[in-house]
């Protein structure tokens, strides 16, 4: 009787030793995020914002400190499965946040999707994550490629333009939002007569701006970000396009990179969930805060990142840091509301935002909101089975 009294005490004993170990062990978090290359300073905008969230939360999420470990993912495709496997089966991590390029965070999708590992996508908007790829354990904190450029073919139809040629980049990213500007756009009636690509990160455009002046169309779409977004800008003023055909984008094109365009951006109207000069509280603090903390303006990767952690917190809370329980986690992440800095938003069942898209006008350093485009746009999530 004693034995079994001993036996049960000690097994008691252990089990509150490893109780307590899970709740003081440190959260491993893998950044898998550009800090090279085209896309740095986006990265850098969403680590910024993720660690600006956890830092307002006492530096813990669901009870639990956090340990980052972080991946420069290059924005490079042929190494994002090497690179994702460092941070799932080298580091062991418990989640991972990543990443700006759509053939990266495909990789890492298919990663965690196999695995098992949280992911939450804080910018890359291929819309097969969140579609045939979906899974209980993916999570995005951004947009889908479809929704800016859907909002955008509404807007530029409502103009009265008929006839638009589009340009970007030919990868992932580039073909969903083009294809999301068609659909919006020709709902309307509108017609795009040329879809002009060239490979990411190629940056010469002058034969496509060339081309572009002699279809004369009423207006161009684009998409492009980063350094590429820079290039495109002062390139398409420099043929003499922006005064005769206007150039219109999803937000990306003057969302971080208007004081590079050296003011060859002004007055350019793009489409996203985010804008300058939103009157909302939560806003106004993040902005202040992020100033506070960065000496620099946030911008719309900064907010995604932000929001990524504060999708962490919401499931981690639901579980008590225990990233075990992944149905629970999802159920409670699918039923909040995020009070976001881009105003509020929630996710749909495939795990995208379900969320206000902005009209904008470049003016100075900033993208100030000129109108809600389209109100809760939800993305089709097609070949999602839970949507």
């Amino acid at each position: 009787m004693n034995l079994f009294k001993t036996t049960v005490i000690a097994a008691a004993i252990l089990g509150f030793s490893s109780l307590s170990y899970a709740e003081d062990k440190p959260l491993k978090v893998g950044l898998m995020l550009p800090a090279t290359g085209t896309f740095a300073a986006l990265g850098t905008a969403i680590e910024n914002g993720f660690k600006l969230y956890t830092k307002e939360q006492g530096d813990k999420l669901g009870g639990r400190a956090i340990e980052f470990v972080k991946v420069d993912d290059e924005s490079d495709p042929a190494k994002a499965t090497d690179n994702v496997n460092k941070l799932i089966k080298g580091e062991n991590v418990d989640i991972l946040v990543g990443t700006v390029h759509s053939g990266v965070a495909m990789a890492m999708a298919k990663a965690a999707k196999e695995s098992g590992t949280i992911l939450i996508v804080p910018n890359a908007g291929a819309q097969a994550v969140t579609g045939p790829m979906c899974s209980p354990n993916i999570f995005r904190s951004s947009f889908s490629n479809w929704q800016p450029g859907y909002a955008m073919g509404e807007v530029v139809a409502q103009k009265g333009h008929k006839k638009v040629v589009t340009i970007t980049w030919k990868y992932a990213a580039g073909d969903e939002s083009v294809q999301g500007f068609k659909d919006g756009f020709s709902k309307s009636g509108g017609e795009v007569i040329k879809e002009l690509n060239l490979p990411f990160p190629n940056v010469e455009f002058q034969a496509l701006l060339t081309e572009i002046a002699s279809l004369k169309p009423d207006a161009v779409y684009t998409f492009f970000a980063g350094g590429g977004a820079v290039k495109f800008v002062k390139d398409y003023k420099a043929a003499g396009l922006k005064d005769s055909i206007p150039l219109y984008g999803a937000g990306f094109l003057t969302d971080g990179t208007l004081e590079a365009q050296g003011g060859d951006g002004e007055g350019l109207l793009t489409t996203l969930h985010y804008a300058d000069q939103l009157d909302n509280a939560k806003d106004k603090a993040f902005r202040t805060a992020y100033n506070e903390a960065y000496k620099l303006p946030p911008d719309v990767y900064a907010v995604q990142g932000y929001d990524a952690a504060q999708i962490l917190k919401v499931g981690l809370d639901a579980v008590q840091g225990d990233v075990s329980k992944k149905a629970e986690f999802a159920a409670a992440v699918e039923a909040a509301k995020f009070d976001s800095p881009r105003g509020e938003f929630t996710l749909s069942k495939a795990h995208n935002p379900v969320q206000d898209i902005y009209l904008r006008e470049a003016k100075g350093k900033e993208n100030p909101v000129i109108s809600v485009a389209t109100k809760a746009l939800a993305d089709p999530a097609k070949g999602c089975a839970a949507n």
